[in-house]
C-alpha cells in the first residue's frame, strides 16, 4: 500500500486540505446570513441552489465510497496500481457532508423568505430529472458485476458537469439585472481560496509520489478545482468591476423581476399651506 515519502509534504498536504475544507465550508454562510438579514432571497438564483444540491449529493457519494469502502479502494488499486494512494482525503468527505447540509438549509430559506416571483426554471427541473434517472440506470447496470468504481466515477462525472452548469444561471442573472445585489461575494472569495488550495493539495501529493495519477485518477476533483477558480474569478469581476456598488446594504432589495415590491412606498403626505 502506498505511503508518503516526505513527512513535510504529508503535513503540508493535510494543512492545505483542512484549510480548503474550512474555507469552502465557511463560504456557505455569507449567503445564509445575507438571506436572514434581508429576509429575502431575491437575487439568489434558485436554479443554482437545486443544481448545487444535485452536485454536492453526487460528490458526497463519490467521496464517501472512495474513502470508506475497501471494495472500491481495491478496484481503484487494481486499475491504477497498488503503489498509488487513494485520491480522496478525510477533508473531502467532511466538506461534502457539510455542503449537502448547508445547501439544504439555504433551500429551506427559499420557502421562508420573500422570493418575489422567482422560481425554479423548467430547464433546471428537466436537467435534474435526467441526472436522477441516469444515476438510477447506472446503479442497475453496475449492480450485477459489482462495478462500484465505475459507478462512483459516474457520480464524480455528474458533480463535474453540475459544477459547470450550476454557476451559469447565477452569472446570467447578474448580467441581466446588471447587479450582484442579493448574491454574496463573501462566499465566492472563500470558494476561490478553497479551490486554489484543493488544487495545490493534489499537486503536493503528485510531487511526493512522483506521479500524476491522482490528477487523472480523480479527474472530478481536478476539474472541480479548475471550474471553481474560473467561475469565481468571473463573479468577482462582475461584483467589483462590471456592476460595482458602493454599499450593498443600503440598496433596496427590489428588482425588476418582482411582481410585488418588497418595500411598499408610503403615499406622500399633502403639504400644509400657511394660513
Amino acid at each position: 500500500m502506498a505511503s508518503w515519502n516526505s513527512l513535510y509534504l504529508e503535513i503540508t498536504y493535510q494543512v492545505f486540505g483542512w484549510i480548503a475544507f474550512v474555507s469552502w465550508s465557511i463560504s456557505f454562510y455569507p449567503q445564509v446570513i445575507l438571506n436572514f438579514k434581508r429576509k429575502s432571497v431575491v437575487g439568489l438564483n434558485f436554479d443554482f441552489l437545486v443544481l448545487n444540491m444535485t452536485k454536492h449529493s453526487s460528490y458526497l457519494v463519490y467521496n464517501a465510497a472512495m474513502f470508506f469502502s475497501p471494495v472500491v479502494q481495491k478496484q481503484y488499486h487494481e486499475k491504477f496500481g497498488y503503489g498509488e494512494m487513494i485520491p480522496v482525503a478525510a477533508n473531502d468527505v467532511a466538506f461534502s457532508i457539510h455542503a449537502v447540509a448547508l445547501t439544504a438549509f439555504t433551500l429551506s430559506q427559499v420557502f421562508i423568505y420573500d422570493r418575489g416571483n422567482q422560481k425554479v426554471s423548467k430547464t433546471c427541473i428537466g436537467i435534474t430529472i435526467i441526472i436522477l434517472i441516469s444515476a438510477l440506470v447506472c446503479v442497475v447496470l453496475a449492480w450485477p458485476k459489482h462495478s462500484w468504481l465505475w459507478l462512483i466515477s459516474v457520480f464524480n462525472t455528474i458533480q463535474v458537469v453540475m459544477t459547470a452548469i450550476k454557476y451559469i444561471p447565477q452569472a446570467y442573472m447578474n448580467f441581466r439585472r446588471k447587479s450582484t445585489v442579493g448574491w454574496s461575494i463573501g462566499n465566492i472569495i472563500l470558494d476561490l481560496v478553497g479551490g486554489v488550495l484543493n488544487f495545490g493539495q493534489m499537486g503536493i501529493q503528485s510531487i511526493d509520489q512522483g506521479t500524476l495519477v491522482n490528477f487523472y485518477g480523480n479527474i472530478g476533483k481536478t476539474l472541480l478545482s479548475l471550474e471553481v477558480v474560473v467561475f469565481d474569478v468571473l463573479f468577482i469581476f462582475q461584483h467589483y468591476v462590471l456592476y460595482r456598488v458602493k454599499d450593498e446594504g443600503n440598496l433596496p432589495t427590489v428588482v425588476e423581476e418582482n411582481i410585488t415590491p418588497l418595500i411598499n412606498s408610503a403615499k406622500p403626505k399633502p403639504e400644509l399651506k400657511n394660513v
